[in-house]
């Protein structure tokens, strides 16, 4: 696999805060067209990864490569979902207009969207169920409609690579299923998305790939290798209760 065609490369990434490491010598590569569950108990620096690899947080050490390139140089190729308790939800805007907002950096931000953006991001809005509340103000959408919104919005930028923030906290058993079909839909279309994710009953049905975390790397590849009673009770010590005793239980936390 040469260079380019990998999506995502991370080499020695160290992060802390307050001098304390929340992540430590990091460094993975994710091959293309995968949907690749990111998995740990709390505080293993699920979020802090998505977050430091999209430069929103200051790094110690790492690299982090877009398609071979510096994350700045491939904006473009990127979509983001963050954490949905992390978004202004009473900002004064309509539902459309912040779909319309994951166009702006094809447009640049000195190009108003037109009729062509707006018909993208109402296909956009359609795909998740939410077409029929495209004017309403996102102040008055439910968590797992709000949820929507910012999926279609990542939806309309057209990226190749998507890291989703707990995507599935919250949210109704209708937003759900939704979010299932959107991921399939990507994955067809040969798009890589990771995902942070806590219900480990569904990592299997949901993700190709699984990454374990807890301030180290505990262990990434195909979720059929990795996703093992051993390798989780490693990556959570004592915090887990196995249901069954084997490599296949459903394990809660």
């Amino acid at each position: 696999m040469s260079r380019s065609t990998i999506p995502l490369t991370i080499r020695n990434l160290t992060v802390a805060y307050q001098k304390k490491p929340v992540l430590r010598d990091i460094g993975f590569e994710i091959p293309e067209g995968k949907l690749i569950g990111i998995v740990g108990p709390n505080g293993a620096g699920k979020s802090t990864l998505i977050k430091a690899a999209l430069g929103l947080i200051p790094r110690v050490t790492g690299e982090v490569s877009i398609y071979g390139k510096p994350y700045q140089e491939q904006r473009k190729l990127v979509g983001y979902v963050p954490q949905r308790e992390s978004v202004d939800w009473d900002f004064p805007t309509s539902a459309l207009d912040v779909v319309m907002m994951g166009r702006y950096g094809h447009l640049g931000w000195f190009k108003r969207p037109g009729a062509k953006e707006r018909s993208l991001a109402m296909t956009c809005l359609d795909k998740v169920g939410m077409a029929d509340f495209a004017g309403r103000q996102i102040s008055q959408l439910s968590g797992g409609q709000q949820q929507r919104i910012f999926l279609a919005r990542a939806l309309a930028q057209d990226a190749q690579l998507y890291f989703m923030d707990e995507p599935f906290v919250g949210v109704d058993a209708a937003t759900e299923k939704a979010i299932v079909t959107l991921l399939g839909e990507l994955k067809r279309q040969g798009k890589t998305v990771l995902v942070v994710h806590h219900d480990l009953s569904t990592v299997k049905e949901y993700f190709d790939w699984v990454m374990l975390l807890n301030v180290q790397l505990m262990g990434i590849g195909p979720t059929d290798e990795i996703f093992t009673k051993s390798n989780l009770q490693q990556t959570y010590g004592g915090r887990l209760t196995l249901l069954s005793r084997d490599d296949d239980a459903i394990i809660v936390r």
